[in-house]
């Protein structure tokens, strides 16, 4: 009745074992630096406590014996064998346009994550190896692959298409793939739940926001159009990715910097809200910055919030309206600020905000919004991770 969840870093592996009889999770852990010298392995166990250890780990192979081990240890762990797990759930960043769901993992599964990784060159590789890894170590328990683009494919070509030649999708798969879509599916349905309605019956804007952020519209239970695109850098700006931008910019400083590749380290890890505020990506830095009047985090907030504003307006028309708005991940989830001043924007939609409320909401589920407001506002924290251990139980058909 266990599901140990897999997300496969290039150099890390994040997992947490659930006990799907009441979906609590018996432990989780972080390896770090697989393949680099100084790996740490973190390992938390419920009831239990940590577990540090340091130590060079060669691959993700070895890093999984190691998690195995000490999910069976009789001080750190917390099943009394490996055949209490019944399923392994890996994350997978991109599933192209071929999966829109979660899926058992076969051969031809394992080739189609390899096929995709053009498309994810820093992620499927890594997914494809926890893959590897797992079906070594365990090769008797089923293994299921969940795809953060999966959600995103019930996009129309209008909302997917880019204005480019039509030979480049036909041929290369150019297109709006977008991406967090395990978090989209969770907290969309989850607001159902909330709200007291079938999903697919509602109209939803989903704000995925942290250091990644994405905005989808979710429209009878099924994502219509989302932020992102064949990358992860468009949208809202982030951390220290760009957001939407001219495509001449982009030339500009290919042709200034001297090629696409410093082009692109410039637009994913040195743009937007460190790039904008010169002081961190973190949010909170720029936040405590603003509030002692830096003029640059002040403006880095600004333009976050008004993208956000954007979309949520720019989704409501692509639905012909909207039933509620949805916040989650680290900021949607924890930042007042970030909530009040985008919705601020949109009173013209007939949202009202009860700003002791949202004050007050931090990291926990619930409305921020007024009892009268046309459009409910809600706070939803995501979790991915049970996301992704509820499709591997009932894929696996091991209950």
């Amino acid at each position: 009745m266990s599901v140990l969840v897999l997300n496969c870093g290039s150099s890390s592996l994040k997992y947490q074992l659930f006990d799907m009889r009441d979906e609590s999770v018996k432990a989780k852990g972080l390896v770090e630096r697989i393949g680099i010298k100084g790996s740490r392995l973190k390992h938390t166990s419920f009831p239990g406590g940590d577990t540090v250890r340091d130590g060079d780990i060669s691959d993700h192979t070895e890093a999984i014996k190691i998690v195995l081990s000490l999910l069976t240890d009789k001080k750190t762990g917390v099943i009394s064998s490996l055949g209490e797990i019944s399923a392994v759930g890996h994350r997978v960043v991109h599933g192209g346009e071929k999966y829109s769901k979660s899926v058992l993992v076969d051969d031809s599964v394992k080739r189609s994550i390899e096929d995709c990784a053009y498309l994810a060159p820093l992620h499927n590789p890594a997914n494809l190896a926890g893959i590897d890894a797992m079906q070594g170590s365990l090769p008797d328990i089923p293994n299921v692959a969940v795809f953060d683009t999966a959600f995103h494919q019930t996009m129309p070509p209008e909302a997917f298409l880019y204005g480019v030649p039509y030979r480049y999708y036909e041929q290369d798969k150019v297109r709006r793939y977008s991406f967090h879509g395990t978090s989209h599916a969770f907290v969309s349905r989850r607001a159902a739940e909330i709200l007291g309605h079938p999903a697919e019956s509602l109209k939803l804007v989903t704000c995925h926001l942290g250091n990644g952020s994405s905005i989808t519209a979710v429209e009878n239970g099924r994502s219509v159009d989302a932020s992102m695109g064949l990358g992860t850098s468009p949208g809202v700006i982030m951390g220290t990715r760009c957001g939407d931008i001219d495509s001449d910019v982009a030339l500009f400083l290919v042709e200034k910097e001297g090629g696409a590749a410093r082009t692109n380290a410039i637009l994913n890890k040195e743009s937007g809200i460190l790039g904008i505020s010169g002081i961190s990506s973190d949010l909170r830095d720029v936040v405590a910055a603003a509030g002692e009047g830096n003029e640059r985090a002040s403006l880095a907030i600004n333009m976050l919030t008004r993208s956000v504003a954007k979309y949520i307006a720019a989704y409501a028309s692509v639905m012909g309206g909207v039933d509620a708005v949805v916040f989650t991940a680290g900021i949607g989830e924890n930042s007042d600020i970030v909530r009040g001043l985008s919705l601020k924007k949109l009173e013209f939609m007939g949202i009202k905000i009860d700003s002791e409320k949202n004050e007050a909401l931090h990291g926990k589920e619930g409305f921020i919004s007024t009892p009268d407001s046309k459009v409910k506002v809600l706070v939803v924290p995501t979790n991915e991770e049970l996301m992704i251990a509820r499709d591997t139980f009932e894929l696996s058909g091991r209950g």
